[in-house]
């Protein structure tokens, strides 16, 4: 099977996946002619390219047999009539014919096997390159198939090189070309492409500079001088001294490439008249008919191309001069293209690749320039060009005496250079983030607006006023609208201070789950006004097709609001956190209106009254009728923006230590802890070990020497354990590189040394740890987790400074690590304080719940953010909760010390505040210790000494056991220190309690709870972005920075919680940074295909670094799921085992009741006729799957499987909306069936796991976005005892990309397999055990089993009483022939259940009425999969459900997945 060792780019870059409407007649397609844009599943079966890899190379069904010999004169053929572009016809390559061919395996079972680097012809490479790209066209793995032969590969490689020196490329052939190249220099963490293409942007190819160029970037950097001198010695060593290496084909590639495009640029796409020479020529440029659009294409690719090699760092350092030497951007803002009307993208690309020309970057150190730096650097530029001048030109000499001052713009300069003539002239020439951020949250409200305003079904009323007949969950209309408050204009400004507007709304006409919503706005929500206006006539269907959106929508105006307050009917404050409103005062909102307080953006308001009075235009504020919100995830863009736009105008903000790792310099391992200073040279793992036989598996590869806290070899070692590593650990690794297979299993991902050489010594210090104290809850809280040795490894690596990276695969424990990590880290660095970030919420609160179960004091945890709202716990770790907790626990401590100095028989004033507890404490409580101490030391050889004199025994007489026996003076002495433990931690407690006596307003208090109090503050990327600014004002402080997800995260919100906090005397006080995440899995979201595709911002920096090559950690034994489920997708990691459990425990051994397999694919055939199917664009149902899904769930809850162990899940919104409304109908209403625990889709479902999976596929005729390997990893990933497929077999069985996992599935037969002789959840059958089998051959007979069962166990019923129900495990074993005989009926009995879906005991109802009910449930009706056909009120089976009536965020291979 095959492995994948590489992250691919097919990992990074996701595109639209092309697909094929349903037609309605077939077209007889002909060799080479374009295929029209409607094709069926059956005309591409009878497609002459289908038929002819049937016969040729085919591996799908019958087709395997009997395969015609490779012929070289078949590739040219299918090249020449089906993937050459003829002049004059396209542009491009035809897409339909490119897709078949691929689908078919072209690439990986004809071209690429029979591939010779010698012989192989034009066509031949030609052909594998359009493969290749329409890989990652489709976002594929593009390179996997080239891993068996990386020889042959290398050899391609050279081929493509060659290539334009065999023959003359057309325009479409090069711009096929130049993808390839794009794709290439995007997949440099893949080791068999970097080899080659690094080399042709590498140091030697500066042999192709101008000679002046040459010389002025060696003189820019003296250290480059010794490194040319360095490479022409090896290169006159490796191939004599007569070489000359600027001849080399790597050496000229580029500089060939870029003439090239300069060449087309100035004669092709425009004729010769409207070149870059012909200045005063291109008035007349705009003329539409002479553009030739495929070179148009082809330059903007080319300019895509140039902006990913300066964008990626290894390639930036030495192709810039090379671009700055040839002038690429001047002569593009000098050709016509430039300016003409069809150049808009080529002059964006164009602007995009001078900024990154200039980008203010230090090329060779990866160090920022500051901004003097930047200044001087142009200053000696334009000094240099004054010398020349003053040197050489005669003309000149004013230009070379003047000031820089007077020559530092474009115009003054070309006053000086004009008295030059053009010979003359000729001669002498010879923030990324925030743009894309700002865009992308631009393009989703956008997207937003147009789901949102259809809805509410606006029109014109009588009255001639706009009307709105409909609702929308998102958009209200407003009652009134009026501005409050215009403050003056700030000093040096002429926009106002602040506007201010009261908007009020109703919520009455919205049911009770969205008036919660709506209610629960809150401050600094960031809300959209609207202004809608329809035609009085309703658009045509014609002219809404040609119409813009704001036409379609009648939208007028938009302007963004932030809330300041919200109030309800009766003027009350609503969800208020500023501490106006105590919790004990809240109240539920009165009335059904609401009324907001917002801020308007001022400069837009400005703009917009200075518009009104200059040009009498409409005002704007006056018209709006609608107020539109957006879900809290996705509309957090406004803080992101402002931190982001902050983060830009600051310097340094990364630590030195991360600094080149974070640009991608130097040495990738260069953070890790190995490699950083002050590490710490022994560590107190606390409970990480549960025995000693544990510590050695985990430092296998050690020598480990146990000894006692005095130095002497202890031969009973007993945790804890404290370690002192080696001095020469740094020669060691506990990491993988990116790019580097696992070849063992250990701590250490990597061996530490050769196997026959010395192992380590590694010094183990067994210790006792001292007496906690007398009461139960002095006890720490112990691990019982028994980490795996490569767990251990990256907690060694966590509680070390630098930069750690774990990639955890489903189920490997990767929070019980990271708890771990922070428990370890806290006992180890006390005083350090510990940011935890997550993705979700939900991942949040799974990592909080589990440190509050270790041995971290509650006082210490803080939970900021809405979700604390959902921690499974009794105590409140919101600021607030954990304020009020601790003034709580102030009085409690307060009332011991008065009941400490009542046993002391001093006066109880001494408690009544923590300052004169503090004073109570040194003066009386550590005074009488210390004397305590040195009578004890006097008279050890009294055994009762300490039982006698203690002088705090009568306040521990309330202890649960006796505190001293008097047997030994030893044992008492240790439970003495043990209360004075006690005692110690309790005024400790005080002391902290302290501030919160002195501060009294509920802000300051959680203000200093944030920033000095809690030693571990967790919280969720959005927040970390939400509340930057006021982090820096509060001067929150931390040291450790863990991030859970990571790979989840975008890039740019990763890098916001890293800088939470201000500078101290110019440097970071980050310590550590520990990424947790797994690239295999789905990456952040990003809506906009063209943020994916030009700038891979869905990238995150978790993922950047694996790319980077960067070392981390991979846990490599998961917990989660049967053995052979886990087969499913193990294949994608680097040595994925099983821990003993999910092999040893019995429920992992035991098969799944009334199934024959744990896990199987079910084939599901066409379903009345009909497969997949597409009410709206994007929107994929499959009736067929829904039904066949919701008949197995129903089958299994009558079997007895709880609903709450099983989920559904789809990779398409409309499939999970169709299989909602077919619950909704046939098991909401049956309190013994009920909706499963949920229904939704694969992407939403990643990080969550359930015992039973059911999941569809639902495409029929192209495999769509599942061939996004990511995606199904997650989909196989998410079962611990039962996984079921559902889908097409034929379709998914031929794609390549995901062979590993379905050539398992197939395995078993692809038709659902039951074992009819157990009717209960219960079985003692072995997993490996299927049993007597019953293979279900359609749709319509799953519904006939499930029918059939609940006839069984209602005639059971009845049978057994009239009046008690038993329970559904009464049945015992009942064979299929018995429940096929049963004559009872089943209308007859009545179920009542419980809440839980457990029958309950009594009956309820009478049976008439059960009789109708049971009439529907076994009605073979089905449900239309149409839209229209999806009702509003279908039953949630998800907290944050979508409205079943507003269109759905995405359903497509666009990539618009759900978060």
């Amino acid at each position: 099977m095959t492995k994948v060792y590489g992250t691919g780019a097919y990992d990074f870059k996701r595109h639209h996946v092309a697909e094929y409407p349903v037609g309605d007649k077939p077209v007889e397609a002909k060799p080479g002619a374009a295929l029209p844009s409607s094709i069926t599943l059956s005309e591409i079966q009878r497609d002459q390219l289908t038929m002819i890899a049937a016969a040729n190379w085919s591996k799908a069904g019958d087709a395997a047999q009997h395969k015609k010999p490779f012929d070289a004169e078949l590739v040219k053929k299918i090249y020449q009539t089906e993937l050459s572009v003829k002049e004059g016809q396209r542009k491009t390559v035809p897409l339909q014919r490119v897709m078949i061919l691929e689908v078919s395996q072209y690439l990986e079972n004809y071209l690429f096997p029979n591939f010779d680097p010698e012989t192989a012809t034009f066509e031949h490479v030609m052909s594998m390159i359009l493969m290749v790209n329409e890989k990652f066209r489709e976002n594929v793995a593009a390179w996997v198939c080239f891993y068996d032969r990386k020889d042959a590969f290398k050899g391609f490689l050279g081929r493509v090189l060659r290539l334009k020196s065999e023959r003359e490329l057309s325009i479409a052939e090069k711009t096929n070309y130049l993808i390839f190249m794009i794709n290439a220099f995007q997949s440099l963490e893949d080791e068999i492409v970097s080899d080659t293409v690094l080399r042709l942007a590498s140091f030697q190819s500066w042999h192709s500079l101008s000679y002046g160029r040459f010389q002025m970037e060696l003189g820019f950097n003296s250290d480059l001088i010794k490194k040319w001198r360095r490479m022409i010695k090896r290169e006159a060593a490796k191939n004599g001294e007569s070489f000359n290496p600027s001849t080399t084909l790597e050496v000229q590639f580029l500089r060939n490439l870029i003439e090239e495009f300069l060449e087309i640029l100035d004669s092709k796409v425009l004729p010769p008249n409207h070149g870059i020479n012909g200045v005063d020529q291109i008035l007349d440029a705009n003329r539409i008919e002479h553009v030739d659009d495929a070179c148009v294409l082809y330059c903007e690719r080319f300019i895509e191309f140039l902006i990913d090699l300066l964008s990626q760092l290894p390639t930036r350092r030495c192709l810039r001069p090379l671009v700055a030497d040839v002038a690429v951007v001047p002569k593009c803002h000098l050709s016509a293209l430039y300016r003409h009307e069809k150049g808009k993208l080529f002059t964006q690309l164009v602007d995009l690749l001078q900024f990154y020309e200039g980008f203010e970057i230090n090329d060779h150190l990866g160090e920022q320039l500051k901004d003097d730096e930047v200044l001087q650097s142009h200053y000696n530029r334009v000094q240099s060009f004054q010398l020349l001048a003053f040197k050489k030109i005669p003309k000149l000499q004013e230009l070379a005496l003047a000031n820089i001052g007077s020559i530092d713009n474009r115009n003054d300069l070309s006053k000086k250079l004009s008295v030059l003539s053009p010979e003359e002239l000729k001669d002498l020439v010879c923030s990324k983030k925030f743009d894309l951020f700002r865009l992308e949250s631009t393009y989703e409200i956008r997207e937003d607006i147009q789901e949102a305003v259809p809805h509410l079904l606006a029109c014109i009323n009588n009255e001639g006023e706009t009307a709105f007949r409909g609702w929308s969950r998102m958009a209200v209309p407003i009652k009134e609208f009026k501005i409050s408050e215009i403050k003056q204009p700030n000093i040096g400004e002429v926009k106002p201070a602040a506007v201010t507007a009261e908007i009020t709304f109703s919520i009455s006409s919205y049911r009770a789950q969205v008036r919660s919503e709506w209610n629960a706005l809150k401050e600094h929500d960031v809300l959209f006004l609207l202004s809608i206006r329809p035609s009085f006539e309703p658009l045509s269907a014609e002219e809404a097709a040609k119409a813009s959106v704001p036409q379609r929508l009648g939208l007028q105006y938009v302007r963004g609001c932030e809330i300041i307050e919200v109030r309800d009917e009766e003027g009350t404050l609503m969800n208020d956190f500023t501490g106006k409103i105590k919790r004990d005062e809240w109240k539920p909102p009165k009335g059904e209106l609401r009324t907001l307080t917002v801020a308007l953006d001022t400069a837009q308001y400005y703009m917009d009254v200075s518009n009104t009075a200059a040009k009498g235009a409409e005002d704007v504020y006056g018209t709006f009728n609608i107020l539109m919100r957006r879900k809290p995830k996705e509309n957090n863009f406004k803080a992101i923006l402002e931190s982001i736009r902050d983060l830009m105008n600051e310097y340094c903000i990364v630590p030195d230590w991360l600094h080149k790792t974070f640009l991608g310099y130097g040495n990738p391992s260069a953070a890790q802890w190995t490699n950083m200073p002050d590490l710490l040279r022994t560590v107190d793992f606390k409970d990480t070990f549960l025995d000693a036989d544990h510590l050695k598996e985990c430092f296998s590869d050690d020598q480990v020497f146990f000894v006692s806290p005095d130095g002497t070899e202890n031969m009973d070692p007993r945790p804890p354990f404290r370690i002192r590593l080696p001095k020469t650990i740094k020669s060691s690794t506990n990491a993988l590189p990116g790019r580097k297979k696992a070849k063992i299993s250990s701590m250490s991902d990597v061996p530490i040394e050769d196997s026959d050489s010395e192992k380590e010594k590694v010094v183990v210090e067994a210790y006792t740890p001292p007496d906690p104290g007398p009461y139960p809850q002095d006890q720490p809280r112990q691990n019982s987790v028994r980490f795996t040795p490569t767990q251990v490894g990256a907690i060694l690596s966590g509680i070390q400074p630098g930069l750690t990276m774990v990639v955890g695969p489903p189920g490997t424990g990767k929070t019980d690590t990271a708890v771990q990590i922070l428990n370890v880290l806290y006992h180890n660095c006390p005083s350090q304080r510990t940011l935890i970030i997550t993705h979700s919420n939900q991942a949040l609160n799974d990592l909080f719940e589990k440190i509050m179960q270790r041995d971290v004091p509650a006082r210490y945890l803080l939970r900021l953010g809405q979700g604390e709202q959902e921690l499974a716990t009794d105590l409140d770790f919101s600021r607030q909760g954990r304020v009020n907790a601790m003034l709580v626990r102030r009085l409690e401590l307060l009332s011991e010390v008065e009941r400490l100095a009542r046993s002391l028989k001093l006066p109880e004033d001494v408690g009544y505040t923590c300052e004169t507890a503090g004073y109570f404490w040194l003066l009386h409580v550590y005074s009488r210790w210390e004397q305590f101490l040195a009578a004890c030391n006097e008279n050890k050889s009294k055994q009762s000494f300490v039982k006698d004199r203690f002088p705090f025994k009568e306040f521990f007489s309330n202890t649960p056991k006796p505190v001293f026996t008097g047997e030994s003076f030893e044992k008492d002495m240790r439970a003495a220190k043990g209360c004075f433990r006690h005692l110690k931690t309790m005024f400790q407690e005080l002391e902290e309690c302290r501030a919160f006596e002195l501060l009294k307003s509920t802000a300051d208090r959680a203000n200093y709870l944030m920033t000095k109090q809690a030693k571990i503050v967790a919280m969720t990327c959005t927040h970390a972005a939400l509340k930057r600014k006021d982090f820096l004002q509060l001067g929150f402080k931390y040291d450790n920075l863990l991030m859970e997800e990571s790979a989840q995260i975008l890039e740019i919100e990763t890098f916001i919680p890293m800088l939470l906090q201000r500078q101290e005397d110019g440097y970071a006080r980050l310590k550590r940074c520990i990424l947790i995440g797994d690239h295999h899995q789905l990456p952040p979201v990003v809506k906009n295909m063209a943020f994916q595709k030009y700038s891979h911002m869905d990238q995150s920096l978790f993922t950047r670094f694996v790319r980077l090559g960067i070392p981390y950690i991979e846990l490599n034994a998961q917990g989660r799921a049967r053995p052979s489920i886990a087969q499913l997708y193990n294949w994608r990691y680097r040595e994925l085992g099983d821990l003993p459990c999910v092999k040893e425990d019995a429920i992992f051994n035991r098969a799944n009741s009334g199934f024959s397999f744990e896990y199987q694919l079910v084939d599901v055939p066409d379903y009345h006729d009909r497969g997949e199917s597409a009410p709206s664009p994007w929107f994929y149902q499959n009736e067929g799957e829904a039904e066949y899904i919701v008949s197995v769930y129903i089958y299994m809850r009558l079997l007895g499987y709880p609903a709450n162990k099983i989920s559904i899940l789809t990779t398409y919104n409309g499939q999970k909306l169709l299989i909602r409304d077919v619950i909704n109908r046939r098991c909401a209403p049956y309190d013994f069936i009920g909706p499963p625990s949920k229904v939704t889709t694969v992407d939403k479902f990643q990080g969550q796991q359930n015992d039973f999976i059911l999941l569809s596929l639902v495409r029929t005729r192209f495999v769509g976005h599942l061939r996004d390997v990511r995606r199904l990893i997650v989909a196989m990933s998410r079962a611990r005892l039962g996984l079921y497929v559902f889908c097409r077999r034929s379709l998914f069985e031929q794609c390549y990309e995901l062979q590993p996992t379905f050539q398992l599935l197939l395995q078993r037969p692809d038709r659902l397999a039951l074992n009819f002789h157990e009717t209960t959840q219960h079985t003692e059958r072995h997993v490996e055990e299927s049993g007597p089998v019953h293979l279900v051959s359609s749709v319509d007979e799953m519904l006939n089993v499930y029918q059939e069962l609940y006839k069984v166990k209602f005639s059971q019923y009845t049978a057994s009483s009239s009046e008690l129900v038993p329970s559904l495990d009464a049945l015992g074993e009942q064979t299929s022939q018995q429940m096929l005989a049963s004559g009872h009926n089943p209308m007859d009995a009545d179920i009542p259940v419980s809440a839980d879906g457990a029958p309950d005991d009594t009956l309820h109802g009478s049976n008439s009425e059960l009789d109708k009910k049971l009439d529907v449930l076994a009605d073979d009706q089905k449900v239309d999969s149409s839209i229209e056909n999806q009702s509003n009120g279908a039953i949630e089976m998800e907290t944050n459900l979508d409205d079943a009536s507003v269109a759905p965020e995405s359903n497509s291979d666009q990539v618009k997945m759900e978060e």
